[in-house]
């Protein structure tokens, strides 16, 4: 289990732009992960503003909550078993740890908590800057886009550090807010 705080600066990226990042960064090679997001019936977690997902990577999953802070968010991490996991997703039967302590704290039944939708990504991570820039193929419910991460220590300087390295690239900045979450419940309309 680990916790931290997130401070990332996003922006959407056309597929030809993508395409040019990729090629210029091939030598970090690629990755596939899937995240599983979680939520209640009438969107709990949602309605709060946190996010909950259970990500496959490399054979391994790992639950994620994520809690807005005044800047950026707490993630809390938890390693979880094949078993454990399928155990919740068949059976709603939560594992048990600190993620699951929270959400009690914040009077959430997780017998509630249901797999809504998976989005795939293909992604490349490359050090930039003191952080980590990742160049993301997304892929869910028959619609597939593109994106930009880079996580770092300071909102303002990690935006500007995004903002330079597409600058250096000819692809124009739009910061993009709406979270991989967001944007796989709109496709599937919830």
């Amino acid at each position: 289990m680990s916790n931290s705080i997130e401070i990332e600066a996003k922006a959407l990226i056309s597929k030809s732009d993508y395409e040019l990042l990729i090629d210029t960064y091939k030598e970090y090679g690629m990755y596939t992960q899937t995240n599983h997001y979680i939520d209640t019936e009438n969107r709990v977690l949602k309605s709060n503003l946190i996010a909950l997902r259970a990500r496959e990577k490399n054979g391994s999953l790992e639950l994620t909550l994520k809690v807005p802070l005044e800047v950026g968010l707490l993630e809390i991490n938890h390693t979880i078993t094949q078993d454990e996991f399928i155990s919740f997703k068949d059976n709603h039967l939560f594992p048990k740890c600190e993620i699951k302590d929270r959400l009690d704290e914040l009077g959430v039944n997780t017998r509630e908590l249901r797999i809504y939708t998976s989005l795939t990504t293909t992604r490349t991570d490359v050090p930039y800057k003191g952080g980590t820039l990742s160049i993301d193929k997304n892929e869910y419910s028959g619609i597939t886009d593109y994106e930009i991460e880079l996580e770092g220590n300071e909102m303002d300087s990690t935006i500007d550090n995004l903002r330079t390295l597409l600058d250096s690239f000819k692809i124009p900045f739009v910061e993009n807010k709406v979270h991989k979450i967001e944007r796989a419940l709109k496709a599937i309309g919830k």
